[in-house]
């Protein structure tokens, strides 16, 4: 979609249009649903968070500036509906050790026919270890290396200092470095992109 068409479909949507919205709906499904399944703690709660974004975006459309991209604003949006279900779920389950909140039903990224086997599942085997970090630490990383953002756009979708996004970045990193399996699994991933750890 593009932008003058998204702000036109954004602007008849606070109207109330339901094409508006289909049309919405449509360029956007796929990339909300894939954000929220890397960001919430069970898969299984995905579709449940994925409304909740819904249902804030249309309380809080009137809040976006469309002089900024509606990308970060929505990412923003993403993050706080993903912790604050993250949060209302650890308190129910405060008690419960929850040793299957980590596995995965579904295959999280999306793949084309020439990507390399061995690659898919490099990325896969590293995005279990990344679901695997604490929520604060886990967005930071997402949205860094899953979303390709800067740390200065990481800080103003998480609404926290620049210094903070860095500090997170590197403690999640530390926490993957530490086993030696995830170390090679992560060197791994980022030679392979051509990339350093």
């Amino acid at each position: 979609m593009q932008e003058q068409e998204l702000q036109n479909c954004l602007y008849q949507m606070e109207q109330g249009d339901r094409e508006a919205f289909h049309n919405f709906y449509t360029a956007y499904k796929d990339y909300i649903y894939r954000t929220v399944l890397l960001l919430v703690n069970r898969s299984e709660d995905t579709a449940d968070v994925v409304s909740e974004v819904y249902m804030a975006l249309f309380r809080s459309l009137h809040n976006y500036d469309s002089g900024k991209p509606f990308q970060k604003w929505l990412n923003g949006l993403i993050v706080a509906q993903t912790s604050n279900w993250n949060r209302k779920l650890w308190r129910r389950f405060r008690l419960n050790l929850r040793t299957s909140a980590y596995q995965e039903k579904e295959q999280m990224t999306h793949t084309s026919a020439d990507t390399p086997v061995i690659r898919q599942e490099s990325e896969r085997e590293l995005l279990n270890l990344v679901q695997q970090l604490p929520s604060k630490l886990r967005s930071v990383i997402i949205m860094r290396y899953y979303q390709e953002y800067s740390f200065q756009e990481v800080a103003d979708v998480l609404d926290i200092p620049l210094g903070t996004a860095k500090s997170r970045h590197h403690q999640a990193i530390a926490k993957l470095r530490k086993d030696p399996d995830k170390l090679k699994q992560l060197t791994r991933y980022y030679t392979e992109r051509g990339e350093s750890l």
